[in-house]
């Protein structure tokens, strides 16, 4: 008997719009339908693989192994070319931060490997749990980087946000010119 396809039509209805958007930060506008269709054909194919409750985290994770493979064929396709490839990613998590161009300089500043924490739990609003599972590391790994992200962040913003620093006076043996009474 064949098996119900219902359970997996509600998660496709349920996720569908939150692993475009997904996408959409990633890739090319124009690319993302086709790479949802692959997320979710790979989900289907694999359905019994995931946890119930652990779905959305879990397409996460097939579509950052889609991202990858997509940005690696763009740029198998350019070097075969001989072309300067065109920018493999539409607006990104970073596109969010862009209106204030001092956040927009400090989430530049720091790693990718920070921007990705950080996009999935603020941007994507996952919990620790299901960014580790996107992720494929622990929560407490994911903790750990979260922290370390957001006094990144952080810094970067403080770096920005300080004013230029003038120099202060030398100290040590320069004397007061005025006479002493």
């Amino acid at each position: 008997m064949p098996e119900p396809v219902e359970p997996f039509v509600a998660v496709y209805a349920e996720h569908l719009p939150a692993v475009s958007r997904y996408l959409a930060r990633r890739v090319d506008r124009d690319d993302v339908d086709d790479l949802a269709a692959d997320v979710f054909a790979i989900a289907w194919r694999k359905r019994a693989q995931v946890a119930p409750g652990e779905e959305l985290p879990w397409l996460y994770r097939i579509a950052a192994y889609q991202v990858a493979n997509h940005r690696r064929r763009l740029a198998a396709r350019a070097s075969v070319l001989g072309l300067l490839a065109v920018p493999d990613s539409a607006p990104s998590a970073e596109s969010l931060v862009t209106a204030d161009a001092e956040l927009a300089r400090a989430w530049a500043a720091i790693s990718p490997r920070d921007r990705e924490v950080l996009a999935l739990v603020v941007i994507d609003d996952l919990a620790v749990a299901q960014a580790a599972v996107a992720l494929g590391i622990t929560p407490n790994a994911v903790s750990i980087r979260l922290h370390r992200a957001k006094k990144a962040l952080a810094a970067a913003i403080d770096a920005e946000t300080r004013p230029a620093e003038t120099p202060s006076p030398a100290t040590g043996d320069e004397r007061s010119a005025s006479p002493a009474t």
